[in-house]
């Protein structure tokens, strides 16, 4: 493990608030992108590995059917069959053609949606899992404002052009990294082909075929959005996210930024779980000193040259009785002047802790 430059002090133990979008990187390697709004997010830690115009609200397409595709996956029965209402019938742009009276099962219609980016499908879909597609919009808006997608809005299930049916690339990265935990979007998103009910699909992200460990997401296009693509890949346990906006070249945008994350950034665990961070002396109890040890590990996507610092947020003394396992104290991890991350400090039972350069003098003020 890397040396660390450890800051100890008496603060509270109020812990400061996470910044993830932290980002440095070494102009040479940076891809030039033809989007006018693009963004890399390290899905594992949170951060920002390139952006541009990331926060410029855009019409988002049939990016949109990510919420779509998310909701389906948590509120529905994947094999539950769905009569296909008139009103999902003749919608206008991408489509499956279905007829009204048809039936399908939800996972066919989730299929057609995400690989064909059947609008038909979505607003049967959103007819069937929330009795009307306002509804279903509403449930839309909800799960926006529950992720803290703060420049999003949802007007219709499938995207068509719409000035209040807008996000950011930046909303958006956010939006796909959640989604891709889910087992079941993740499943529909990775697939190639499929067949449903009499009709053959492949899927629009091309991707899926051509960019090493692409395990998904979404595409999309109007005349009005230009060219939209989210796209999700995952090389050695990483998973990035990546979003372009009103991009003319996206899939090379998206290869390229895809490389550039992999090649330029290494994810580097600076916290073990259980490692012992310091010794905080004890008043009035049998033993002189505790240690005190990290709750839980911390991970962080890095360049080479970038080493955060720690601070230690910890009380100058203790009173005993010490329980063991109760919080001590925070440690922050700093990086370039902010604060990327946090973990809980705990009492530990042992005194014995694995010396670093610095630990003891600052502690006790040692040579």
């Amino acid at each position: 493990m890397k040396s660390r430059f450890l800051l100890c002090t008496a603060a509270a133990l109020a812990a400061a608030a996470l910044f993830s979008g932290a980002t440095c990187m070494a102009s040479s390697d940076v891809p030039l992108v033809s989007a006018r709004s693009a963004i890399l997010y390290d899905c594992g830690s949170g951060r920002v590995l390139y952006e541009k115009d990331a926060h410029s609200r855009q019409l988002i397409a049939s990016t949109t059917k990510i919420m779509t595709g998310l909701l389906v996956c948590e509120r529905a029965n994947l094999d539950d069959r769905v009569e296909i209402p008139p009103e999902a019938v003749g919608i206008e742009g991408s489509s499956l053609y279905l007829k009204a009276g048809e039936t399908l099962t939800v996972r066919e219609l989730l299929q057609g949606m995400m690989l064909h980016s059947g609008n038909d499908a979505a607003m049967a879909l959103a007819i069937y899992c929330a009795g009307t597609p306002e509804g279903f919009v509403d449930w839309m808006n909800e799960k926006a404002e529950t992720l803290g997608l703060e420049q999003t809005r949802f007007a219709n299930p499938h995207g068509l052009d719409d000035e209040n049916n807008y996000s950011t690339a930046y909303d958006m990265a956010h939006l796909a990294a959640y989604a891709m935990e889910n087992p079941l979007f993740r499943e529909v998103v990775s697939t190639k082909n499929a067949a449903i009910s009499g009709r053959s699909l492949t899927n629009h992200n091309k991707l899926l075929w051509r960019c090493e460990g692409a395990v998904g997401i979404k595409t999309g296009y109007t005349r009005q959005a230009g060219r939209i693509l989210v796209s999700a890949v995952e090389r050695e346990g990483r998973r990035l996210v990546a979003v372009t906006m009103n991009a003319p070249s996206d899939w090379n945008d998206h290869m390229a930024l895809m490389d550039y994350g992999f090649s330029a950034f290494e994810t580097s665990t600076w916290i073990e779980q259980g490692e012992k961070l310091a010794i905080v002396p004890v008043v009035s109890g049998e033993i002189a000193a505790a240690t005190v040890s990290a709750a839980e590990p911390f991970s962080y996507a890095l360049l080479p040259q970038e080493e955060p610092e720690l601070r230690l947020l910890l009380p100058r003394m203790a009173y005993a009785p010490l329980q063991q396992g109760a919080q001590a104290g925070v440690a922050q991890i700093v990086l370039h002047g902010q604060v990327i991350g946090q973990v809980e400090l705990i009492w530990d039972q042992s005194t014995e802790i694995e010396e670093k350069p610095g630990l003891f003098s600052r502690l006790f003020g040692g040579s």
